[in-house]
């Protein structure tokens, strides 16, 4: 089965086998970000948080032990599913396009884990900039966490295999027209499986030029998720606050 790239995000997260890829994220560099981008933007418990692409609610989920009244959105139904099951009074979730503003206002509206850049069209990219910019309250925060592309492009590991619950995911990395893809083959109950993922190579410098046109101001860069500063060459991160 192969998955066209246009719009590949709709079709690759809302299957089982990207959890199965990814599963290995560090959770407790996760909660360790979630703790020091909260205190850093000195929210209080029971101040409101949108987490924008939420996915299976990782983030939302650490926030809300936190003591945060979290929201978490994505696009994949099956995502939300799964995540529906750790909601309670604080915690909730919804099917949701990041490109509109959802309706509810938020103190801070966090989009981690590059989930930005997806788009085909370059203006949903700046339509998702102003939705965050719309989902905040005065005087609220934002925080967009991206990569660095010019570090992830200077150590982009072009082919790589790794083999999860006994599925062997042969991976294909290259930059292309703007963009660095990945193709990722494998074999599942002898039926072959191709998706490719599509982030737009975006710089701080399209991230600024996305700011200036919807009239955002940039607070801070970070480098990592120990929140040291962005160096250009080295940082793996590219984190940033603005309002």
């Amino acid at each position: 089965m192969q998955k066209e790239t246009e719009n590949w995000f709709t079709s690759w997260f809302d299957t089982p086998y990207y959890h199965i890829l990814y599963q290995d994220r560090d959770f407790e560099e996760a909660q360790t970000f979630m703790k020091k981008i909260t205190k850093r933007l000195a929210l209080k418990k029971g101040q409101s948080i949108l987490d924008l692409a939420c996915g299976k609610g990782r983030h939302a989920i650490n926030l809300n032990n936190l003591g945060y009244d979290v929201t978490g959105v994505d696009l994949s139904p099956a995502s939300i599913l799964y995540a529906k099951d750790f909601e309670n009074k604080t915690l909730h979730f919804d099917v949701h396009d990041m490109c509109k503003p959802y309706p509810k206002k938020f103190d801070a509206v966090f989009n981690l884990f590059t989930s930005f850049g997806y788009f085909e069209k370059e203006e949903d990219n700046y339509r998702t900039i102003t939705a965050i910019k719309a989902n905040l309250k005065e005087g609220g925060k934002a925080v967009l966490d991206f990569m660095n592309v010019d570090y992830t492009i200077k150590t982009l590991i072009e082919k790589e295999t790794k083999t999860v619950n006994k599925i062997t995911f042969h991976l294909h990395r290259y930059v292309k027209d703007g963009y660095i893809f990945k193709d990722i083959s494998f074999i599942d109950n002898k039926e072959n499986y191709l998706f490719t993922e599509k982030v737009k190579a975006l710089t701080k410098e399209d991230f600024m030029a996305y700011f200036k046109k919807a009239g955002i101001e940039l607070i801070d860069t970070f480098g990592n998720y120990k929140l040291d500063p962005f160096i250009l060459e080295s940082s793996p991160r590219l984190i940033l606050i603005f309002k």
